[in-house]
């Protein structure tokens, strides 16, 4: 399997589990991994056969830069189930949320989780 990989995507946006994270807001960094077919797009050198990458970055910013989730885990669901449900050549989907400063008084790069969906046999939605 091919595979697309969009890297640091940064967006604003207002989650988190504490009052102050839902009033200021945070940056958030956004990596996602694409697993699909690319040979038809590839010989034949057309975008209709691939990925947008420009529209998957404007679907993730408009889910990051939207409605609040009260984890990092809830938001990384969100965006890999818009990829799998909007683009149905996508077989599977990592995405990597990282928040790089909680508001925490510990010292570290950040925090971030990854999660893997794939499209089920039938066509269907993801698991």
């Amino acid at each position: 399997m091919d595979k697309m990989i969009i890297r640091g995507m940064r967006f604003f946006g207002y989650h988190g589990v504490l009052p102050e994270e839902n009033r200021l807001g945070q940056r958030f960094i956004i990596d996602v991994e694409l697993m699909l077919d690319l040979e038809e797009a590839a010989a034949a050198d057309d975008l209709a056969k691939t990925v947008n990458y420009a529209d998957v970055h404007a679907r993730v910013k408009r889910i990051v830069e939207g409605p609040p989730c009260r984890l990092i885990e809830a938001l990384a669901r969100r965006i890999a189930t818009d990829l799998l449900d909007t683009y149905t050549n996508i077989n599977e989907v990592r995405v990597r949320v990282t928040k790089p400063h909680p508001p925490f008084d510990i010292q570290f790069e950040g925090v971030t989780v990854e999660l893997g969906r794939r499209r089920e046999r039938r066509g269907g939605h993801a698991s």
